[in-house]
């Protein structure tokens, strides 16, 4: 078993070997020290493939467990799904002896920290990460919450995981599309500073390092995390692509999935910093072929202007500024302050075609 020791204020444990959906009931129950009701929030989809067997474990271990699955999709990250969440802890007269089990994707996993967030304002909380992407990124740091009309993830709550369980079998579940969100996260760290998982990605079979690359992605973001838990200073680098990314699956409508957004958004920040001059010649073709070769998409239709109005509503604008997440060259990157008012123009160089 690989286990990334996460350091923050309330600090967990990442741990990550096969078959571990099958003992998730052990798992908890060393970390919380004995049983109680643990209530497994999913969606439908997750829930009809893992739902059984999770509880199945934890009843073995002796907890008292119920279920409740939301529809699948970022459609269903709202208020009033979040709510359905809320209102069936409060039926199943959950307290705060009791925990949440977050079983599936980003989604489920946002929705379920955040609902254990503000219930009787707070109670325990594990993640079980069923994509790819949700066990590099989302499940790890305490980041939870769910999308306004006006734009992603901008009512949720920082608060971390008691324990994160990632079992790389389930992967072998999900379609194509899905994983390779996942990728896009993947070769995100690679360009923020894993030079050798970027390797895997550029050159190689990422798949013949799956337990390693979850492991190194956890360990880049903890380290991350530990040092500015509220992301107030250098998490900001892990938004890479996420501004641009945001920006384009709120024009989709969310039909451009987050992790395809965020693949297009590296490649915008890339051209971006290409043409101010802030990377090294390489880097763009180097990210772009890389990108290509992973099945992610490098380019958007969307105009400046619809892609400017949608990222003045992002959440970690301050005041009259955002900050960009911008390469220098494969495993460094700097956070480029900009006055709003410069943001369509800065888009409109990111949308330019350059020597790729």
């Amino acid at each position: 078993m690989r286990i990334v020791e996460v350091k923050t204020g309330t600090p967990y444990q990442v741990r990550i070997e096969r078959g571990l959906l099958d003992s998730a009931g052990q798992e908890i129950m060393a970390v919380l020290g004995k049983t109680c009701k643990a209530a497994i929030l999913s969606d439908q989809t997750v829930d009809a493939l893992y739902g059984a067997r999770v509880e199945a474990s934890l009843k073995a271990s002796g907890f008292d467990t119920c279920r409740y699955a939301i529809a699948p999709g970022e459609a269903h990250k709202t208020l009033a799904d979040w709510q359905g969440m809320l209102e069936f802890l409060a039926q199943q007269r959950m307290t705060r002896s009791d925990c949440v089990v977050a079983l599936g994707g980003g989604i489920p996993g946002d929705m379920a920290g955040f609902a254990a967030a503000c219930y009787l304002r707070g109670i325990r909380f594990v993640q079980i990460p069923t994509t790819l992407l949700a066990m590099v990124d989302s499940s790890v740091g305490g980041k939870t919450g769910v999308n306004l009309s006006s734009g992603k993830n901008q009512l949720g709550a920082f608060y971390q995981p008691r324990l994160v369980l990632c079992d790389p079998d389930v992967l072998s579940t999900l379609p194509g599309e899905t994983l390779a969100d996942g990728v896009s996260e993947s070769i995100k760290y690679g360009v923020l500073g894993e030079t050798e998982v970027f390797g895997w990605f550029e050159t190689a079979d990422w798949r013949e390092h799956t337990e390693e690359l979850i492991s190194r992605c956890i360990q880049a973001k903890a380290t991350v995390v530990e040092a500015d838990e509220r992301d107030t200073g250098c998490r900001q680098f892990l938004n890479l692509g996420h501004t641009f990314g945001h920006a384009i699956e709120k024009n989709s409508n969310y039909g451009i999935t987050h992790g395809h957004a965020v693949a297009i958004g590296m490649a915008l920040a890339a051209r971006l910093a290409s043409q101010l001059g802030l990377c090294d010649p390489q880097t763009l073709p180097r990210l772009i072929a890389t990108l290509k070769r992973n099945g992610l998409p490098t380019e958007t239709a969307y105009t400046a202007s619809q892609l400017t109005e949608a990222a003045l509503s992002d959440k970690k604008r301050t005041g009259g500024t955002l900050t960009l997440v911008l390469p220098e060259r494969i495993g460094q990157c700097r956070l480029h302050e900009v006055p709003v008012e410069q943001l369509e123009e800065l888009m409109n160089l990111s949308l330019t075609d350059t020597a790729e």
